[in-house]
């Protein structure tokens, strides 16, 4: 029996069809789809990039030293800075641009400052003082997370443009909750074997080459390719009165000042379990705290859950409802988890902990892409990352100071049960949430959107 000419050619095509059809289900359109291959290759790069420097700093560059801890904490504070410092104001510049321009340019200058690092990596550490090794290292980490600054804010207007509606936006939102999560359970066991077989410059290299992969993806994304401020971008004093017109948007905005007060009452409690989680495994779960990359592949492992759910979630009963009930039971989580003296239990209850976390990230991203026009979103982003990343860090060191002075060595016994310092501490952290969870029920529209400011309002606030 002969096969007729093009048989095969048709179920080729045939099949095709049905895998584009799958990925088109989970990627939702092409040009989603080109935004996620380039955040899933660079932001696995940036975990390696992360992870290899901090053991670089900690093995090789300062090994035993007492300060060493500190050294490898400057890492963290320089991203913490960039955010603080250029966050606010790369929101007016992303709200002028084309946004797709500067997420390429971003790019170019991110794998340039990490090649540049690379290069400079192929010395040996005798090459230069230990201060002069950490200062360039601050430096670069600094302006590679400032580009990032800029490139944050312009995926995300981005993302609104190409994803309509509540429920895909979810979706967007679950699929790249689900591939950070993944990026950060792969990411960091690659860093030490590349680190101590390759060595520090291809780790840096590679993750170059994943911004460059990056460029090459979001290049085929198409946009309006068009700014949305008219205006002499040279004027300074134009820019400082379009940063002033979106604070005074956001602030008044009541559905963006509800959203961000929700997620600094959240991060009062998240801080404080991030900073100390470390502590509370070897004390309260007394476990070996080699054990403790279990906990953070835990965590992952329900984060990828909760991603994957949450634009189903999102589909069933809204996003509002899926915000304050995903602070509810996170808190439940917390305070169940603040009470564990189990390995094992303690790893389960913070899987379960990671699944409403994720679920609350997706569905925030509809929230505020639906309370914000167009020509706001780079500058609402440019105050909530900040103010996030302030209340993070305020919250890391509020739980340091109360770990290691004033609950030092607190030990008490509350109803029968035993509490110590650490626990105490998580257990006023799941209170945190559960308030946030509250406070979302009540300040967040009953209707699931948010209405963003009409035309005339928004031209009435940047005239002013």
């Amino acid at each position: 029996m002969t096969a007729e000419p093009g048989d095969g050619a048709g179920d080729e095509v045939a099949g095709r069809l049905s895998l584009r059809g799958r990925a088109d289900a989970v990627l939702i359109n092409r040009d989603f789809a080109r935004l996620w291959y380039g955040q899933a290759v660079s932001t696995l790069g940036d975990y390696v990039f992360d992870t290899t420097l901090v053991l670089w700093v900690a093995t090789v560059l300062a090994p035993g030293r007492a300060w060493a801890p500190a050294a490898v904490s400057g890492v963290m504070l320089a991203v913490g800075a960039s955010v603080l410092v250029v966050g606010p104001l790369a929101g007016v510049f992303v709200d002028r641009w084309d946004r797709k321009r500067v997420m390429l340019r971003t790019e170019l200058v991110r794998a340039a400052l990490t090649g540049l690092l690379a290069v400079l990596s192929f010395l040996p550490t005798s090459a230069l003082p230990t201060g002069v090794w950490l200062a360039v290292i601050y430096a670069l980490v600094f302006a590679v997370n400032a580009a990032g600054q800029f490139f944050s804010p312009a995926r995300f207007a981005v993302l609104g443009e190409v994803v309509p509606g509540e429920a895909d936006r979810a979706r967007a939102a679950g699929v790249g909750q689900a591939t950070t999560a993944t990026a950060s359970i792969l990411g960091p066991p690659l860093a030490a074997p590349l680190l101590f077989t390759a060595g520090l410059q291809w780790a840096l290299l590679l993750n170059a080459l994943s911004y460059l992969f990056s460029w090459w993806s979001i290049r085929g994304v198409r946009t309006a390719g068009q700014g949305h401020a008219a205006g002499d971008e040279g004027q300074a004093a134009r820019l400082w009165q379009e940063f002033a017109a979106g604070l005074r948007f956001f602030a008044g905005n009541r559905f963006l000042v509800a959203l961000l007060g929700i997620a600094v009452i959240a991060q009062c409690g998240t801080g404080a379990l991030n900073s100390l989680n470390v502590f509370f495994v070897t004390d309260n779960l007394h476990t070996s705290s080699r054990l403790f990359g279990f906990v953070a592949t835990a965590f992952g492992v329900g984060a990828i859950g909760g991603s994957l759910v949450a634009g189903r979630v999102v589909k069933r009963i809204g996003a509002r409802a899926t915000t304050w009930g995903a602070l509810l039971v996170t808190g439940l989580l917390v305070l169940a988890y603040a009470r564990q003296t189990e390995f094992l239990a303690g790893v389960i209850l913070l899987t379960g902990v990671a699944l409403p976390v994720a679920m609350l990230n997706t569905a925030m991203t509809p929230l505020l892409l639906e309370a914000t026009p167009q020509e706001y979103l780079g500058r609402m982003i440019a105050v909530f990352n900040p103010v996030n990343e302030l209340a993070s860090m305020l919250s890391v060191v509020a739980a340091g100071w109360l770990a290691s002075s004033a609950l030092r060595d607190f030990h008490a016994r509350v109803a029968g049960l035993a509490v110590g310092s650490i626990d105490t501490i998580f257990s006023a952290a799941g209170c945190c949430v559960l308030l946030a969870g509250l406070y979302a029920a009540v300040a967040l529209p009953r209707g699931g959107t948010a209405q963003p400011a009409s035309e005339p309002e928004a031209a009435a606030v940047t005239a002013g």
